[in-house]
This record gives C-alpha cells, sequence and structure tokens, in this order.
C-alpha cells in the first residue's frame, strides 16, 4: 500500500504528500489523504522454468568445465606417472634426464611457485576478457607447455618447462569457481564445484590408465615412453581450446544462447545471493576482503587439504610401486582408487548441497581421512593389500573434503570484489601445504614412508580442527544477527 497525492496531474505521482480539495483552500488545517495500490510488483520465479534453465547451465558451464579441469589435471600431474613410467628398463624420465631425487622434487617446486604468482592476476584478466576467451587461451598454451616437456633434454629445460605450465594452469580451477558464482546460488554450487574436481579423479585414472597403455611403446621412432605421454597428453588441450571458446558461458547478462526470459530469469534468481557478471570490483571491496581474518580461517583449511591433495596427486604411483606392484602393474593398480574417490567425491557434495552441512562434511571428510593415513602409517610395510585398501580410503576422502569446503567460502562471500579476490587467494595460500606434500614422501623410506603418511593425518586432522572453529565462529555471529539480516551458512 502506498499514500499519494490525490490532485496529481497527468502522470507526476508525489508519494506521501498531502493534497487539499479545491473547496477547502481557504482552509490549509484540512487535508485529504488517498490510498492506493502499488503499480510495481516483485519479480517472481517460476520453479519449472528455474529447473530447466538450470539444467540448461549445466549442459555448458558444468560439462565443459569438469572436461577442461580434467585435462588440466591430467598434464599437471602425468610427471608422476612419468618418473616411474618404464623405470624397469632404466627408460623413466628420472633415469633418462639423469635426476637426482632433489632435482626431480625442485622441478615439481617450481610449478607451484609459478602457480602461487600467477592465480589471481589470472582471475582478474578472466573478469577483464571475458572466461570463454581467457580459458581457451590457457588451454592453448598449457598443452603447448606440456608437449614441450617432452623435449626437454635437461633439469634446466624441465624447470623452464614446468615453470610456464604452473604460469598458464595457475588460473584454471579459481576461474572456474569464481564463474560458478555468477551462475548458481549458494546452495546448488558444492555438487558442481565437486563434480568438477570429480574431474581430476577421473583424469588420476584415466592418466594411470593412459601411462599404462603408453608404457607398452617405449622405444617408439627412438623415444622413450614418457615423452610420448607427455606429448599424447598435451594434444587435447590444445585440440580442445576452440570449443571452449565458442560454448563456454561467460555471464548470465550478456549471453546469446539463452532467450531474454531465460537471460533475466537467470540473473533474477541469483539477485542478493551471487555475484554479478558486469559488477566492478572497488578497492573498498578489495581492502574489506584483504583484511576479514575469518578468511585467513578458510584459507588454512585449504592448505591442510591441500597437503593431502598434491601428495596424492604426485606419489600414488610411487606409493602404489612401493606395494608391492612393479613396472606398468604400479600404473594399472593407480587407476582404482580414482574411481573410487570419483563415487566418494560426488556423494559427499550431494549430501552438502541437500542438508546445507557444508561444515560437517567438510569437518568429517578431513577426520576420516587422517584416520586413514594414520592407520596406513602404522600398518606394516608389508602388509601390502591392507595398506592398499586403505589407501583407497584416503584417497577418496582427501578430494571429497573439496566440493563443501569450497562451497562453504564462496557460499560466505558477500560481493563480486570478495569472490574475485578470496576465491584466488585461496588458491595461492594452499600451494604453502601443495609444496609441503611435495616433500614429504621420500623414496628413501619405501615402501612404508611413514614421514608422509603421518604428515597427512596430522594436516588433515589440523584441517578438521579448524573447520569446527570456523563452524563455531559463523553459528556465533549467526547468534547476534537481527531479524532479516544474511545469515552465515554452515
Amino acid at each position: 500500500m502506498a499514500i499519494c497525492d490525490s490532485t496529481h496531474r497527468g502522470s507526476d505521482v508525489e508519494v506521501g504528500r498531502p493534497s487539499r480539495k479545491q473547496d477547502d483552500e481557504k482552509d490549509p488545517s484540512i487535508v485529504h489523504y488517498e490510498i492506493v495500490e502499488p503499480t510495481s510488483s516483485a519479480y517472481v520465479v517460476d520453479p519449472d522454468a528455474e529447473r530447466r534453465l538450470v539444467r540448461r547451465i549445466d549442459m555448458r558451464m558444468v560439462t565443459v568445465s569438469t572436461f577442461m579441469y580434467m585435462l588440466c589435471f591430467i598434464d599437471r600431474f602425468n610427471i608422476g606417472n612419468a618418473k616411474i613410467l618404464n623405470s624397469d628398463t632404466g627408460d623413466s624420465l628420472q633415469q633418462s634426464l639423469g635426476l637426482s631425487e632433489n632435482q626431480y622434487l625442485i622441478a615439481l617446486m617450481v610449478f607451484f611457485v609459478a602457480y602461487t604468482v600467477f592465480e589471481t592476476p589470472s582471475n582478474y584478466l578472466l573478469k577483464k576478457y571475458r572466461p570463454s576467451r581467457w580459458f581457451a587461451f590457457l588451454m592453448l598454451v598449457w598443452g603447448v607447455m606440456t608437449m614441450l616437456i617432452a623435449a626437454t633434454r635437461n633439469y634446466a629445460g624441465l624447470i623452464v618447462t614446468r615453470f610456464l605450465l604452473g604460469t598458464f594452469e595457475a588460473g584454471v580451477f579459481p576461474g572456474i569457481v569464481y564463474c560458478l558464482t555468477f551462475w548458481y546460488k549458494p546452495n546448488e554450487r558444492a555438487i558442481r564445484i565437486a563434480l568438477v574436481l570429480a574431474g581430476a579423479t577421473l583424469g588420476g585414472a584415466f592418466g594411470s590408465a593412459i601411462a599404462y597403455g603408453i608404457g607398452t611403446i617405449n622405444g617408439a621412432h627412438g623415444l622413450e615412453a614418457w615423452r610420448w605421454l607427455f606429448i599424447i597428453e598435451g594434444i587435447p588441450a590444445c585440440a580442445l581450446a576452440p570449443l571452449v571458446l565458442l560454448y563456454y558461458p561467460d555471464y548470465p547478462e550478456t549471453v546469446s544462447w539463452l532467450t531474454p526470459e531465460e537471460r533475466e530469469l537467470a540473473v533474477e534468481r541469483i539477485e542478493g545471493v551471487a555475484s554479478l557478471g558486469h559488477a566492478k570490483i572497488t578497492w573498498e571491496e578489495a581492502r574489506e576482503t584483504l583484511f576479514d581474518w575469518r578468511l585467513y580461517l578458510h584459507h588454512y583449511i585449504w592448505i591442510a587439504y591441500s597437503v593431502g591433495f598434491s601428495s596424492i596427486s604426485l606419489f600414488t604411483p610411487t606409493v602404489v610401486q612401493g606395494l608391492g606392484f612393479q613396472g606398468l602393474s604400479a600404473q594399472l593398480f593407480t587407476v582404482p582408487p580414482y574411481a573410487i574417490a570419483f563415487c566418494v567425491v560426488t556423494t559427499v557434495a550431494w549430501i552438502a548441497d541437500r542438508y546445507e552441512i557444508r561444515s560437517w562434511c567438510s569437518v568429517c571428510s578431513f577426520a576420516i581421512c587422517g584416520a586413514s593415513f594414520l592407520i596406513e602409517g602404522s600398518l606394516p610395510a608389508t602388509a601390502f593389500a591392507a595398506r592398499y585398501a586403505v589407501l583407497c580410503i584416503a584417497v577418496s576422502f582427501a578430494f571429497s573434503i573439496s566440493g563443501p569446503t569450497l562451497s562453504w567460502l564462496t557460499a560466505n562471500l558477500r560481493g563480486t570484489g570478495a569472490s574475485t579476490l578470496a576465491v584466488p587467494l585461496n588458491g595461492s595460500f594452499a600451494t604453502f601445504g601443495q609444496i609441503v606434500g611435495i616433500f614429504i614422501y621420500k623414496t628413501s623410506e619405501s615402501p612404508g614412508f611413514p614421514t608422509g603418511h603421518y604428515t597427512n593425518a596430522g594436516f588433515m586432522f589440523s584441517g578438521a580442527l579448524a573447520g569446527l572453529v570456523l563452524r563455531y565462529v559463523y553459528a556465533r555471529r549467526n547468534r547476534r544477527l537481527a531479524v532479516g539480516e544474511p545469515r552465515w551458512r554452515l
């Protein structure tokens, strides 16, 4: 209901101003008010139309993002397969280039140094040049870098190519997560982030299976199998970059593959709960994001997760080899842990979104993963079957941490500026954990690897504890909110 002038002219209506009837003009104490209904109404979202729209968005956003990240994961971590591929014949990457164990670890580390430096700038450039263009460019160049690793002849060449690979892969995952905030509500993100990250588990499974197959052509055309591995796994990223340019969705306000009505629905349904593609980043938003201490708890949780993620991704073939599998069998038996992880990752993320329990799903995944690593380190080195079974559990829940944890972060970012900075900063801080993960599995400790397993267990348990603290912080803030204020999501 609104109060308006009863003697307005034409359409010039002033709300709340009294009007005097002509016969009362001589008596200014007499005023008359007229009650009228408002002419505007709020946008009403049709649930059926919204479901159809989300399915259309998923077909582009989730499908392309998952496939893109799967290729990214394969090209990033195939060096772990190359390290031991055909080692029984003296033709592995480490043997061919004459690398010491320390040199190999440094080659792994420089990737993450570049990743840290270029992650946040990449998100800014994505916003500036549009996601489809930026992702297509990154795919093309990281594919080229992967194939160039096959041409390296010494330690220096490996260092340079790995650094450049890290430079161009740095913006992929944080960019994908950032783009999801333009299209989806907070309670829709965990399962979709998990599906994208499930691409990593598929990448781990496919990468190991591909390595097994390529290992059989060792010496073809005078090239070791590990060189063929980098060539063959780098080609798809280059070949499919044009598809990303044409098919990847940019922003709801601008895409041409939606009708005007669908674009309006895409914008209206996330208004107030998600980032806006057309919004600009301000220095005030940047300052508030950088000095918001609660975000650093999120960042530490991601650091703890990254220790297990990077160490498993890089050293699963080595750990499996330590379980008694040799030669190409070590590549093949790396597949089941990743296949099981795919199922666990998607299930945990679905539960987190369905029941709005992101914090509990994150904490429980950390705890289960930590317990698995603790058991793995405690079992006798010769208990191969038991250690392999526990490894499958550890890998599954190490990956399942990611979906609810990232969804929890993005659900509590308010504004485009916060999303633009906090998401890549989260990844940049994670580099500290990834570097730790590089150095904890020592070849000299094979087959038990106690340092690696116990270090992972410690970080997993600390991540669970940090998650509980953060949940308490948000719950306490919610108790202090007035009625109608937006609540912090748990």
